[in-house]
């Protein structure tokens, strides 16, 4: 539960502005197809594949899938079970990492907007970093 808070707050000091620098169409794309892996993943209730694509930094917080899955099942719910999701803009998070924007239809029916923060691993491959959520007035399907 220490983690979840402590993710939570972190989460909360990045907030989500409209991604910035320059993405190439070929890491946006790769972006699209590591998000849309896991959404998979989470509606099937396949912690292992969700988990796979989550950077190690995620891996320290919750070092198991189970336990990952425990925090989005209770954090994040639109991402776990959205009943639909488009891509917006792929630039940099207001930290300066390479970001995906997500626009979901949540399981309640609201809109939500995703910023994904991705990882370039050492072996050249993309995880994902990190996930803020936002749901607002302007965002209300």
């Amino acid at each position: 539960m220490l983690r979840a808070i402590l993710v939570t707050l972190l989460l909360l000091i990045a907030p989500a502005a409209s991604p910035g620098g320059p993405v190439s169409d070929a890491d946006q794309a790769e972006f699209q197809r590591i998000i849309s892996g896991q959404i998979d993943a989470f509606r099937a209730d396949d912690g292992p594949r969700a988990y796979s694509y989550a950077a190690p930094n995620i891996h320290q917080i919750f070092p198991t899938p189970d336990i990952f899955m425990q925090m989005v099942k209770q954090g994040y719910k639109p991402v776990y079970r959205p009943q639909s999701f488009n891509f917006g803009a792929a630039g940099d998070d207001p930290l300066g990492r390479p970001s995906q924007r997500v626009t979901l239809v949540g399981p309640d029916g609201k809109t939500y907007e995703a910023l994904y923060s991705m990882e370039r691993q050492p072996d050249g491959t993309w995880r994902i970093q990190g996930c803020t959520l936002l749901e607002g007035p302007g965002l209300d399907a």
